[in-house]
């Protein structure tokens, strides 16, 4: 831990030196609202999220904010190792041009719905139960096995253990969207009901997880987790499937699979309470998690440490150092090809569209590490050889 702020109604405890204004000012937001429990955690990819930054992570009694766990519920990573020590140039682009017609990738979806044995399992009577899932649940039968935009991403990468690994960034598509939306409005209408002081410009308008709302949101919120957990899988299953398309035999270890934006009920501080992470991974003691890097620079497989003042979490990824707007006026797209070139990795930057996803537009991933090392262990570095974006 680098400082911690004691000047609101609750600490503040940071895992970086270099946080921006507009992300300790939604901190101290946080550290003011009247059921916040103990303190609030910022880890060390920390940058402005909505309402809550993205890399935060709070705990609260008998409330929950679904701005607190934002728009792409259940997003998260997962990687398995292969048996594989070395794979060439030309036979990389030959299993990308696999994924690439396997994998629906941006906002495309399937265009037919995928089989209902893949999609998260619901109790008898339970989908009538969850207002959006309900709603959108053939629409989200198109939408497993793909990819999504933004910073989502399929990665082949060469481990410091010698293997060659797999590793898929993505979450719960346009389902968890939809849900996020409907119940961050649905809160917001209710709060204004309830004469909230909590000022609405603070988007972090929040349900009594004992009442029909919270309980909903939560019910949806879970099997959004689940989603994107099953999104994640599949789209796996196609990667090894593309891999062995090009490459045999080939033999692959388990499914890693971590979240990194949910809520959930667990004890901390000997109290049952509801722990917010937005862009933040869970690191109990011993398990195992999945910490990216940018386009062009490692990932980390590490081992948490169970540290209690994080409520037992760390980074998710480098953390945005430039929005997506700045990053495509600002960065050199020939440079950062350079960068991407002189590495030897088939990348995904070719125009300046593509610059907000560039190594350059993300903190050193090397420096978020360091800054944590009291929350994880470092197990195994993953040096990209071969990327797909969104």
């Amino acid at each position: 831990m680098k400082e911690i702020i004691n000047t609101e109604k609750t600490p503040i405890k940071l895992w970086l030196d270099d946080v921006e204004p507009g992300t300790l000012a939604q901190a101290r937001n946080l550290a003011n609202l009247p059921f916040v429990f103990k303190h609030i955690a910022i880890m060390p990819d920390a940058h402005l999220g909505y309402g809550m930054p993205i890399g935060g992570v709070m705990a609260t009694e008998e409330m929950v904010i679904p701005n607190a766990v934002g728009v792409d519920i259940g997003c998260g990573m997962c990687a398995v190792k292969t048996s594989l020590t070395g794979i060439s140039t030309d036979k990389l682009k030959a299993v990308l041009g696999e994924i690439r017609r396997t994998v629906p990738l941006g906002f495309k979806h399937h265009r037919t719905r995928q089989k209902q044995a893949l999609m998260p399992k619901i109790k008898e009577g339970q989908l009538a139960d969850m207002t959006i899932v309900s709603r959108e649940y053939q629409n989200a039968m198109t939408q497993l096995g793909t990819l999504g935009g933004g910073n989502h991403f399929i990665e082949i990468q060469k481990g410091n253990d010698g293997h060659i690994w797999l590793m898929i960034h993505s979450g719960s598509r346009n389902l968890g969207f939809k849900v996020a939306n409907y119940y961050n409005r649905l809160a917001g209408n209710l709060n204004h009901q309830w004469g909230s002081k909590i000022p609405a410009k603070w988007q972090l308008a929040f349900l009594p997880i004992a009442s029909e709302a919270g309980r909903t949101y939560l019910r949806e919120m879970r099997y959004c987790v689940e989603f994107a957990y099953a999104n994640r899988k599949l789209m796996m299953d196609r990667v090894q499937a593309a891999l062995l398309s090009v490459v045999q035999p080939v033999f692959f270890g388990g499914l890693i699979n971590i979240a990194h934006n949910y809520a959930a009920l667990e004890t901390h501080y000997h109290k049952q309470v509801m722990v917010h992470r937005k862009g933040a991974t869970r690191a109990k003691a011993g398990e195992i998690g999945i910490i990216p890097g940018s386009q062009g620079s490692p990932s980390y497989l590490v081992k948490g440490r169970g540290n209690p003042e994080s409520f037992e979490s760390c980074a998710h990824g480098a953390g945005r150092k430039m929005g997506r707007k700045q990053a495509q006026r600002q960065l050199d797209l020939a440079r950062e090809q350079k960068k991407l070139d002189d590495q030897g990795i088939i990348h995904s930057v070719r125009h300046t569209g593509d610059l907000d996803e560039a190594a350059g537009a993300y903190k050193n991933i090397d420096e978020v590490i360091d800054n944590q090392l009291d929350l994880i262990e470092v197990l195994v570095e993953l040096r990209p050889l071969a990327v797909i974006k969104g």
